[in-house]
């Protein structure tokens, strides 16, 4: 009987019975990289149960799919677990050990903004900042992130829900330049609110005026002429053919420039093919690099404040 056809029951059993599958594709765990599912764990239990195949003689059973789960409950000082017991042939083991983890569609992350209203409306039952991020465990300076979504004015969410922002995080930056300089900020989103519909302001523009703002501009956009409108790589490239650009000009803001017939070329040296995996196994698009490398950021620090 295959793994798909098998009978499944569920059950609460101590966590002593279960043993790793010698040969589980996941052989290298840190506990570095347990401590954000401990925590989960110690918070509010386990979430999801661990699968296991049925008990040997010994009365113990092997786990399938779930072994960090399994780490990360002894690691909090689980007594039992939650387990869904299904029969798995040897030969079928690892592919559903390789399907669980390997994203397309199985996990798909929250959209950022969904996930910045919910940890939001979390955090307000605790008194402090510094709170409301140990209960997540993590630094306060990444719950201010990972908030930062569910903190957009009416002006920059009607952009972003209209279509005219190019992702979340773009909007966020928007969001930081309007606490930068006003006026600059004002200026750029009544220039983004005036684009044609079906055209979007990309996220260098916004990034750049940011930078303005903040007084870091980079050298090499210093030395572009004024006249010249900033483009974004995700909009034209030295290799891409001339595109058609709207141009919308500003003394406060820079030109909102955006393509709209050459083709968009990568804006990096990094593999359409290993972005494309990256966003399957975040469960994103993979045309929202910007949100990927934001969402990849956030876990990097995450993981070195945990």
């Amino acid at each position: 009987m295959t793994f798909k056809d098998s009978a499944l029951q569920f059950q609460i059993v101590d966590i002593t019975t279960l043993q790793p599958d010698a040969k589980h594709a996941r052989q290298n765990i840190s506990e570095d990289n347990l401590k954000g599912l401990v925590n989960s764990i110690e918070k509010i239990g386990m979430i999801q149960p661990i699968v296991v195949h049925p008990a040997d003689v010994a009365g113990r059973y092997t786990v399938i799919a779930g072994e960090r789960r399994r780490q990360a409950a002894l690691i909090a000082g689980e007594k039992t677990v939650p387990v869904v017991i299904r029969s798995c042939p040897p030969e079928e083991t690892l592919k559903v050990q390789v399907f669980e983890n390997i994203g397309l569609g199985v996990r798909s992350a929250l959209e950022p903004r969904d996930m910045a209203n919910a940890i939001q409306a979390i955090s307000e039952h605790f008194a402090t900042l510094e709170e409301a991020a140990q209960y997540f465990g993590r630094a306060p300076t990444w719950l201010s992130q990972a908030t930062a979504a569910a903190n957009l004015s009416e002006k920059v969410t009607a952009l972003l829900d209209s279509g005219k922002i190019a992702s979340t995080s773009t909007a966020v930056q928007l969001e930081k330049l309007a606490k930068k300089n006003e006026a600059k900020a004002e200026s750029l989103i009544d220039q983004i609110e005036q684009l044609p519909e079906g055209e979007k302001v990309s996220k260098k523009i916004v990034d750049n005026a940011l930078s303005e703002a903040s007084g870091r501009r980079k050298k090499t956009e210093d030395a572009t002429p004024t006249a010249e409108p900033a483009l974004s790589s995700a909009t034209a490239s030295p290799q891409a053919p001339a595109a058609a650009v709207t141009v919308l000009p500003s003394e406060e803001a820079p030109a909102v420039a955006v393509a709209t017939s050459a083709p968009a070329q990568p804006r990096s040296k990094v593999s359409p093919g290993k972005v494309k995996l990256v966003a399957e196994l975040l469960g994103m698009n993979e045309e929202d690099e910007d949100e990927i490398l934001v969402r990849l950021i956030d876990e990097f620090l995450a993981m070195k404040n945990a």
